[in-house]
């Protein structure tokens, strides 16, 4: 089993915190992307090794903008391509101002059965700081319209650790995503990343990022009303009640292999990562042309020890003794580390697993660091 992520570059404007590939100004080309987008698909057809597809995810950007004649030709050539799962799960991530009764029927036409929606938060003030395209009044009433439009699947986006975002702030963020009864729910801690206007925002003082022990009460907040109320903490940033977990999302934990498809998307087949040029009209142009638009890493042992047990150890579940081992065998370095670790309380293992303990969860980004093969 295998999973195909699509993204699409574009955005109706640019949030202040974000790094991720995309333009505003899509438009003159809009056409050309789709149609490279689905070469792409065909010229990469052999990547997964004949494998079923039993997820595809599309990412952006915001893919909510796509039109469902530009949504079916992209599946279409998918589905033409690769041999698909009879369960598929087909996750679009969309934002609240895109979520009404036409393109909420025209996705379930579609068959897409998930939905993440980008929330992020309901404070007015939150949303206008970091530029999103929709308001609190929209992000209060989009779930609703999605849950009466028959998707049951839904996943809320929300971020913490947001400038002057109080205790009591987060926890009414917290207790609408409660009251909306969603099953899933992917929390993210706001970081600032350089080349954004945030970045700026906070080096000219014009804004004053939350303090590490800001954010880690607002995480271990997060934790401990989700979990009262249900949604359990099955990889660091991710909740959900039983059986919502993301299919496609657990796949790149547990190592299942993925092809990314679209400018800047990533490609996993366990011997080596790919990564697509980030740059919309390069993208267009080396696909037209069938030229080179990626650039491929052959793993070596170290590096798929160390992705094996960075992604494990994010999860509930951690990493396999036995899988890490089948790699490259633990080293005296390795293992003292390891023991100091469990000592600490922040590791345990269990069951032929290493996993994070709850404290070793706010440290998730040291604990693996520390241990990785160099």
């Amino acid at each position: 089993m295998a999973g195909i992520y699509v993204h699409i570059p574009f955005c109706k404007q640019k949030c202040s915190y974000c790094d991720f590939h995309f333009s505003t100004t899509f438009h003159k080309y809009r056409t050309e992307m789709i149609e490279s987008i689905c070469k792409e698909i065909i010229y990469r057809k052999d990547y997964l090794a004949h494998q079923t597809i039993e997820t595809v995810y599309f990412g952006g950007g915001t893919p909510s903008l796509l039109t469902k004649n530009e949504f079916e030709k992209i599946l279409n050539t998918i589905q033409n391509t690769f041999n698909i799962s009879v369960d598929l799960e087909f996750t679009v991530e969309a934002n609240p101002d895109d979520i009404n009764e036409h393109n909420l029927k025209d996705w379930k036409d579609i068959g897409v059965n998930r939905l993440s929606i980008g929330l992020q938060s309901f404070r007015e003030e939150d949303l206008r700081w970091m530029n999103r395209a929709h308001n609190s009044t929209e992000a209060l009433n989009c779930v609703s319209m999605a849950q009466k439009a028959g998707f049951d699947n839904l996943s809320v986006d929300l971020i913490y650790g947001l400038p002057n975002l109080s205790t009591e702030d987060w926890k009414k963020n917290i207790q609408h995503v409660i009251d909306m009864k969603v099953p899933h729910v992917s929390a993210y801690c706001l970081t600032v990343e350089e080349k954004t206007s945030l970045h700026q925002m906070v080096k000219n003082n014009k804004i004053k990022p939350a303090t590490e022990d800001e954010q880690s009460d607002q995480f271990n907040l997060l934790i401990e009303t989700l979990a009262e109320n249900g949604l359990e903490q099955y990889e660091i940033s991710n909740f959900s009640k039983p059986g919502k977990h993301s299919v496609h999302n657990s796949n790149y934990w547990f190592g299942k292999h993925y092809l990314g498809i679209g400018p800047s998307a990533h490609s996993f087949n366990g011997a080596s990562r790919s990564w697509n040029i980030s740059n919309n009209q390069q993208y267009i142009k080396k696909i037209t042309n069938n030229e080179k638009w990626d650039e491929i890493e052959v793993l070596s042992k170290a590096n798929q020890f160390n992705e094996l047990l960075m992604v494990g150890l994010r999860t509930k579940f951690g990493v396999n003794i036995k899988k890490l081992k089948e790699i490259l065998p633990f080293s005296i370095a390795f293992q003292n580390t390891l023991n100091t670790f469990i000592a600490n309380e922040w590791v345990v293992e269990e069951e032929e697993n290493l996993r994070l303990t709850k404290e070793g969860r706010l440290k998730a980004d040291y604990i693996a660091s520390e241990l990785f093969v160099i």
